[in-house]
């Protein structure tokens, strides 16, 4: 351990690919980091214009050569920042960094970034949540050459018939879409595919669980994608009102009016 470095190794979430989508704190790491490891083609290249660190395209890399730029640039008594897209903790693959970082007495932190999950449900001014429709987000992906635990098969997951956003997982349609039906979405669930939520090349596709494939393949869309299904993407969802701000209910802050 280098004791005279003072400085933690911060995995930073990049957000989603707009460059204001990033947070206040996130961006000052980035402007003052020595070094900035970043998700290659994921990470918006514009977030790293005007950085005087040293940058370097994981891409290529294995865990093993990743982890050793951050000890090694760290050792040197620099400040690192490991870029991930989105927010790190969906699918950022973190944990096994933070893990090998820990093992060399390497501090280390996270800084939280808007997930492309959230920048779809705003793109298509989507609330995940209604009331007497969906109270409930499961965010999943396919099973692909990577497994997933059998209790989490999407078609398991599909049972619950709520709210789903579905990740990495565009260029495995047809799969999805057979899974969903095989679990008891009816095929005239709504589903949106937004590929490169926020970007300015941002794609929206929409159709239903019967016609998406189709829908999509006309479109071409195959990967960088968000899958969004569930009756809260309607573009005429149910009506559905919140206790919230109903006249008629009291809580903790509001007391019921009468008509």
């Amino acid at each position: 351990m280098n004791p005279n470095n003072r400085y933690t190794v911060s995995f930073v979430g990049a957000g989603p690919g707009n460059v204001e989508l990033i947070t206040v704190k996130g961006r000052r790491l980035l402007d003052d980091a020595d070094v900035i490891i970043y998700a290659g083609s994921l990470v918006n290249p514009e977030l790293l214009n005007g950085c005087t660190a040293k940058i370097h395209d994981s891409s290529g890399l294995d865990l093993d050569e990743i982890v050793e730029l951050m000890v090694r640039a760290w050792h040197k008594g620099l400040r690192v920042v490991r870029l991930h897209t989105g927010d790190p903790s969906i699918y950022g693959a973190i944990r096994e960094q933070m893990v090998r970082l820990e093992a060399e007495s390497i501090p280390c932190e996270v800084i939280p970034g808007v997930s492309s999950a959230f920048a779809a449900a705003a793109s298509l001014k989507a609330e995940l949540t209604l009331p007497e429709v969906a109270q409930t987000v499961i965010i999943t992906r396919q099973e692909g050459r990577t497994p997933v635990p059998a209790r989490e098969k999407l078609r398991l997951l599909a049972s619950h018939q709520t709210t789903m956003l579905i990740f990495l997982s565009a260029s495995l349609l047809a799969t999805v879409v057979e899974e969903l039906q095989a679990g008891g979405y009816p095929d005239d669930t709504p589903v949106v595919i937004v590929e490169r939520a926020s970007w300015e090349n941002e794609k929206i596709v929409r159709g239903t669980l019967a016609t998406i494939g189709a829908v999509a393949a006309a479109r071409q869309i195959r990967k960088t994608a968000m899958i969004c299904v569930g009756r809260v993407f309607d573009q005429h969802p149910p009506e559905a009102v919140s206790k919230l701000y109903d006249r008629h209910f009291s809580h903790g802050t509001r007391e019921a009016k009468d008509d």
